[in-house]
Formats: C-alpha cells, structure tokens, sequence
C-alpha cells in the first residue's frame, strides 16, 4: 500500500473524478429526449416538423432529437411577443427586477445540472462550465435586475426598443443565453431567441425555468433551428432588433438582410486577438494567461489569444515554456474534474481546425503538439503551437476557432502595435508587461474592444463587451449594453422626414451646369463667386470640373456648387486620415477649437444669415445661425466632459471602460434646416475626436464657402472636417463603400439610410441613420447630446489587475 501512494505521489498522475451525469439523463428520459419549442408560454407539438439530432461531441451518443421552428412557428413567437410586449414594457421597472431576481436565484438552484447539462451539450470542461459558465450567467440576471429596477432613473428620454430577435452561437451557449436575454428583458423588450442548432439543450432548460417563475407568457420565447429559422427571425417584419453572435460571415448576410428596414441592429463576431508579451513580463503567469487564453474552451473562444506577439528577445525561451506547460495539458472525457481540454463541438468544425493547421505548415509554419493520448471516441484536438508565422500567413489572418496557438515575435512596442492591429477584426487583446506604463500605452494604440493587462478572457456582467472593426459593434454588459436595447423615445414615432423646402422633380444635380440655364439670374453677375469644395483644410476644385445651379426657396438662381465625384471624396478620406493626429488632442484642446468656432460664427452672423435666408427664409435663418452658435457651445462643453467610468467587477481589477472616437466617419446631412443639421451631425463628432467627410444638402450646398471661412478662422487642423457637394446618392455610396471610412452616418430618407447600410458591408461599419424619421433640428432633446455623442464614440474596456 505504502508503495503504491508512494508510485502515485511521484508520478502525479491523475485518475479520473468523473461528474455524475444521472440527473441530466432523468431530465432527458423524462422528456422523451425530443423538444420543440418555447412560444407563447407552451412547447409546440412534437412529431409534426423536420428535426435534428443533438450529440455529444466527447461520444458521438444521440442526446436528443429537436424539432426546427420553421416560418409559422417564427410568426407564432414574434406574434406572442408583440402581444406581450405593451404590457412588460408598462410594468413597474421594480417588477421586472423582481422576474430577474428570481430567474439569478433558479439559475443557482439548478447550477449543477445546467453545468453537466452545458458540457455534454457542447464538450467543454465540466470546471469551465461549473466555475466559469453558470456562475457568470447568474450574474447577469443579478446584474440586470438592477437595470431594471433603475431604468427610469438611469435612462430618463428612452423606451424599450420592442421586440427583440436574437441568435446566439454553440460556444457558450448559456452564458450567451444570458448576455442576450437579460439586458433585453431589463430595458422592458420582448424576445424571440435561437440558440444554436449544435447545442440548444440548457435554452430548453432556461425556458423551463422560466414557467417555474411565473414569466408573463410571450415575453420569452425560444425557438430551435438551424439558419433557416435564424434568417425567418432576421427577415421577420416584427422584429424591431436584431442582436447576434457568431461569424463575420454571418453578420454580413444579416446586415445585407436588415439594410432596408429600419431594424436596430448589434453585432458580436469574429476575433483573431493578440496576445502581447513584452521582455519584461512575468514570463511563467504569463504561459498560465495562455493557457487560459488559447486552450480554454479548446479555443472556441471569439476572443481567443490566438496570435502570440513575443518580444524577440524572449522569445525562444517563452516557446520552451509554452511547450512543457503544453504536455502537462490534460485532454479527454469533460466531465471529468481534471481534465483541462474537452471535445470540438462537431465534425465540421473539427475538419476546419484541422485543414487550417495543414495551411500553416504549408506556408511554412512549424507546428509542435505535445505528446498525449487522445481517447478512441469523440472529437479531440490536441492543442497546438505554429511558430514561424508570417503575418500575412492564412493562418494569421484567418479565425481558427480551436486550440491553436500562433506565434510571431516583434522588437519594439511600435511594432507590437503594429502587428497586433495588423488584422480585420478588433474584438480583444491582452498586453503583458511588468511596467504598468507600457501596457497601458500599448492598450490605449491597440484596436480591440477589450483588452487585459495581465490577464485574459475575464468577463462581467458590469462590463461591456464587444468589438471594432469587421468584429461588429455594439456592446453587450453594463450601462452600454442597455443602450442596445433602448432608443430615444421620441425616435418610436415613425413619422417620414418633412423639408423646409419643396421636393424637386428630380435630382437637382442630375445635370451639370450649362450656362443660361436656370429658372432666373442671381440679383448681382458682376462678381462669380465659385464654391469650391473644402478638403484638407484648403479649397478644392471638384474633379469632375463641373459644378451645378443651386435655386433658393423662390426658384432663383442662388449660385453655383461644386458636382463631386469619387476621387473628391477619395481625396477627402485621406485628408481626413491623415488628419488622426486630432484623437490625440486633449479633450481640452478640442474643446478650445469649438468655443473659437462658435465665436466665429457669431462674427459673421449677418452675412451666413443673409446667404441662409435664400433657402429658408430670413426668419428661419436667424434661428438656424443662432442655434448653430448655442449647439456649438454645446459641444465645445460635452468635448471634455463625455467621459469613459471605471467598473467594479467582483475580482482585484479595474475595469477602465475608455470612450474612443471611432475614426474618420462619413456624413449625409438632410435638406431640412441645411446649416443646423449638417453642424448638429459634425460637431458631435469632431468634439469626439474623429475626423469627418461630409455631404452637405445638396439644396443649400453653396452655405459651404460660408463654413469653411469660419473653419480657417477657428484654428481646425486641415482635414479634419471636409466637405464634398454633390449627389448624396452617388457619392454616400461611395462613402459608404470605402474601407478607410470607420462609421457614416445617414439623416435623409430611408432609401438612403437603406443605400449606406446595403453599401457598407464589406468592412461591416457603424451605420448611424434616423431611417427617413423626422428630426426637429430645433429641438435639442432630439438633436443633440448623448445619442449624438455615443455613436461618435466607441468604448473600450481595459482590465487592470491590482494588489499583490
């Protein structure tokens, strides 16, 4: 006996502590292992639909057999929700609070088995999922419960947006669940969800836990499907937002899908995300932050560490590191305790996996993979280390989604930064570094919606998560993640955008210029004045060499603008990139450049008054030229004042949740009121930080010479405001099109707010559209202020550890 503890204690070898699956089975037998779905407060009838199989990806064993929701079952669920909806959204924010209380307390009542119910569903870790998954799912209802007690208070001027479609991926499958649901039922919303099609068993068993606390029927519904049944959600006429998980790919087809309606729309997709280790760096915690940032869920994480950026001169020894830590990984059964990897999810995915390793061994990679034994059933991969990688490589730029790790090295911080944003997607990044400066520099540089310092894949309830660039936008947790499912309540009323001035037969520069043309002559031809477009802080003849008549409210020939064309507004964007350096002024600063550009306009008030007044008369131009200098002022107040805060999630970190510009951002401004309305859409922005390309209306776009005098006079860096008149049809298209523009935002009719977002997806950019709905420009509550102010920013949240 003696010798055999003795054996055991210096081989260390683990045998198994398997997780009892008997309740879980019950449950299943119980239901005859076949579900459907989740409407109006009752399970639809098995037997009749087409079905699929739900396996255990560690066994290959049939778990249950689920029926597909197709398009009737898609209308049952909005139609119950819609049904629902006056109701919860009218109920007393203490008593939704009180629904969300109880779903938290029932979640940690049923913990265990939706723990074990979670792993056999999707192969994952028993201690991830019993440690991790459910706790964090729990805190989320806890959390929101306290969103909607204090919705009132916190979010004074907004509504519910209505009801709510949601798809959520296979790789947390709960805790996804949670993210989605919780802050939708908080705002006051109604919900249609589907869960993935490979693991939709702990939704059922939420749905289930739902009745058990008396949820008002309708307000939750759960239907099962595969994209079909996604895509009767997203096309479904009912649903008033759209909020998904999942690939880039997929987004794409759901904005191209929602693009002409006016649909709320937030994305969580695809990462490739670095993991940044720096000479100085704490070399050991830094391979456990591996660890937990490449292998845990076997890497089917969306923000995985999946690119390791070393520094050159550690990197040798890190690779010796990450290789012996590598072979202690343990890999098998997930409901075993001590096992640290569990199985891909389904064969597909495990084919992918695979393929994309043989790419990166192609294109020269080396790829190492401890020696360990697999078990004989189930789809297991053992985790893997490609170093040598190029940063063009495939396998650099591709998510993988699975246990392997890439490696590439880098000398200074500058090229860290460089390297780590050398990729499509912006979802996280973790920076590790002993000197908190470093980190904290680099973190402010890198282009990820999360970043960890020294740490990684850390989640809360309190702390908005989500990505930039081509991995979406939106953020899900905290008072961010309310916002999605919240919209100024005066934007409810769908009312068509009314003109301060009479619709035109057809476009008023569908032809260039010819002299004599026109319904009349200016009161003055003894001086031509030509308008010119505004680019980079200089006057800029149009490409096309063609400008066109610009009439006044009476029909007269007020003068001439300039007819720009794709190279302007080319020209224009790189002006504006170029002008970047503006982010990087003070707050402060910024807002000095305004006050000074209010002053201005005040300056010269009788002259843009009297140009106004040919378009919208004298009354009206007083007004607009005197709101524009208070809405200035405005700006030049919220330019040091609209700041990120501080969370408190229940670990020893900070969470530093830092309001970005989000770059250079596109502009169509509408017809109505032309001088307010253009400068209530570019103020916000500049007072931000980003640089603007802007179309101006296309009526009144001879105010232009008026704007860019008091833009020279107000010391604004050149190109960062630019101003390009034309065609907003062809030339948005343009905008939105472009891969250097970061957001545009469309406030004329809806077919062009449905044009930028059709044009748009390619790079996936922040769409910012009032959908054809009128603005009353001279109203501050819909015009201007945080509405404003949060689509001209992007938070970033940084997660900085303390204490010893």
């Amino acid at each position: 006996m003696s010798s055999s503890i003795v054996e055991k204690f210096e081989s260390m070898e683990y045998g198994p502590a398997l997780e009892d699956a008997g309740e879980v089975t019950r449950w299943l037998e119980a239901r005859g292992r076949r579900f459907g779905s989740y409407i109006d407060g009752a399970w639809t009838v098995a037997g009749a639909g087409e079905t699929f199989a739900v396996k255990n990806p560690a066994t290959g064993e049939l778990l249950a057999t689920v029926e597909s929701a197709g398009a009737a079952e898609v209308d049952r669920a909005v139609a119950a929700a819609r049904a629902a909806l006056p109701e919860w959204q009218a109920l007393p924010g203490h008593w939704r609070a009180r629904y969300l209380y109880a779903l938290a307390r029932q979640v940690q009542k049923h913990a265990r088995r939706l723990a074990v119910l979670e792993t056999l569903d999707n192969g994952k870790s028993i201690r991830e999922s019993r440690d991790i998954d459910i706790p964090l799912v729990a805190r989320h209802f806890y959390h929101h419960a306290g969103w909607a007690q204090l919705r009132d208070e916190e979010f004074g001027g907004y509504a519910p947006v209505g009801v709510v479609g949601q798809i959520i991926p296979w790789n947390f499958p709960l805790l996804m669940f949670a993210w989605k649901v919780a802050p939708a039922l908080a705002a006051g919303c109604t919900v249609v969800i589907k869960p993935a099609e490979y693991t939709p068993l702990t939704a059922i068993l939420f749905a289930e836990i739902a009745d058990e606390i008396g949820l008002p029927k309708g307000v939750l519904n759960v239907v099962n499907g595969d994209g079909r049944t996604g895509a009767a959600i997203v096309e479904h006429p009912g649903i008033d937002k759209i909020a998904f998980t999942g690939s880039t790919e997929v987004g794409r087809i759901i904005r191209k899908a929602t693009a002409k309606t006016s649909k709320k729309l937030s994305l969580e997709l695809g990462g490739k995300s670095p993991f940044v280790v720096f000479d100085d760096a704490d070399l050991d915690s830094a391979v456990e932050g591996l660890v937990d940032g490449i292998w845990f869920n076997q890497g089917q994480v969306c923000c995985a560490g999946s690119r390791l950026l070393v520094q050159e001169r550690i990197a040798e020894r890190l690779f010796e590191k990450i290789r012996a830590r590598m072979q202690t990984l343990r890999i098998g059964s997930p409901l075993d305790k001590a096992i640290d990897i569990g199985a891909i999810v389904d064969q597909v995915q495990y084919d992918r996996i695979a393929a994309l390793v043989k790419t990166g061994v192609a294109e020269g990679a080396t790829c190492w993979q401890p020696e360990l034994t697999l078990p004989e059933k189930g789809l297991f991969f053992k985790p893997t280390l490609l170093t040598g990688v190029s940063p063009s490589a495939t396998v650099a730029q591709e998510e993988i989604f699975g246990p392997v790790l890439v490696a590439m090295t880098f000398r200074t911080p500058a090229e860290a930064v460089e390297l780590a944003n050398n990729t499509a997607y912006g979802l996280a990044a973790s920076i590790w570094s002993e000197n908190i400066n470093v980190a904290l520099d680099v973190a402010a540089q890198v282009k990820a919606g999360v970043v960890w310092v020294n740490a990684t894949n850390l989640f809360d309830a309190a702390c908005g998560f989500g990505g930039y660039r081509e991995s979406g936008y939106g953020r899900e947790g905290g008072k961010e993640g309310m916002y999605e499912y919240l919209e100024p309540a005066w934007l409810k009323d769908e009312v068509e955008a009314a003109t301060s001035l009479p619709e035109p037969e057809a476009s008023v520069v569908a032809q260039a210029h010819v002299p004599g043309a026109g319904h009349g002559a200016p009161d003055s031809v003894a001086i031509d004045r030509t308008v010119k477009n505004y680019i980079g802080g200089k006057q800029a003849r149009p490409d096309s060499g063609y400008s066109y008549p610009v009439y006044g409210g009476d029909g007269r020939l007020v003068g001439e603008a300039p007819l720009g064309n794709r190279k302007d507004i080319r020209n224009a964007v790189e002006a504006a990139r170029a002008a970047g350096k503006w982010a990087k002024t003070t707050a402060h600063g910024r807002a000095q450049v305004l006050y000074f550009l209010a002053e201005n306009l005040v300056q010269r008030r009788a002259e843009i008054i009297a140009k106004l007044a040919a378009f919208v008369g004298p009354e009206q131009a007083a007004i607009e030229v005197d709101d524009s200098v208070e809405r200035t002022f405005t700006y030049a107040a919220w330019a040091d004042k609209f700041e990120g805060t501080v969370h408190n999630p229940p670990a020893r970190m900070v969470t530093l949740a830092m309001k970005e510009p989000v770059g250079t951002v596109g502009i169509l401004a509408p017809d109505e009121a032309p001088l307010l309305s253009l400068l209530s859409l570019v103020l916000p922005a500049i007072a931000m930080g980003n640089t603007v390309v802007a179309v101006p209306s296309e009526r009144a776009a001879t105010l232009m010479g008026e704007l860019y005098q008091v833009f020279d006079t107000s010391d604004l860096p050149g190109g960062v405001v630019n101003l390009v008149s034309g065609k907003a049809s062809e030339l948005g298209k343009t905008l939105a099109e472009h891969d250097d523009i970061d957001a545009i935002w469309s406030f004329r009719d809806e077919a062009a707010s449905a044009m930028v977002k059709a044009a748009s997806i390619g790079n996936l950019k922040q769409v910012f559209s009032n959908d054809g709905r009128a603005i009353d420009w001279f109203d501050p509550a819909q015009a201007q202020g945080r509405w404003f102010l949060r689509h001209a920013t992007q938070v970033k949240n940084i997660w900085v550890p303390y204490g010893e």
